[in-house]
């Protein structure tokens, strides 16, 4: 029964090591200054393309004119938001 008890402590309390490991990192700044910029400009821009395509497709079939002016608004704005994103990272990466 003792040996029973230590194990499931152990499983409880668990080695401090490993603890620190699984735990999440926290998006402090030197969290943050580790992590690369993986995805391109272009795969960025693609993906969003894409999702607006899709539901503009959907719209389209649908005739719903509102929709599509909607979405035509709504994809220029989110291109721009992104467009600027994009250039505030790669300052900061210039910067590095």
């Amino acid at each position: 029964m003792e040996r029973a008890r230590r194990y499931l402590l152990e499983q409880i309390e668990g080695d401090p090591q490993r603890r620190a490991e699984e735990t999440p990192p926290r998006l402090i700044l030197s969290a943050l200054e580790k992590l690369s910029m993986s995805r391109s400009r272009e795969r960025i821009m693609a993906n969003l393309d894409e999702m607006y395509r899709e539901a503009f497709d959907r719209a389209k079939q649908s005739q719903d004119d509102t929709q599509m002016a909607t979405l035509d608004f709504a994809y220029r704005r989110e291109q721009l938001y992104f467009e600027i994103l994009l250039d505030v990272r790669d300052a900061v990466e210039r910067r590095d």
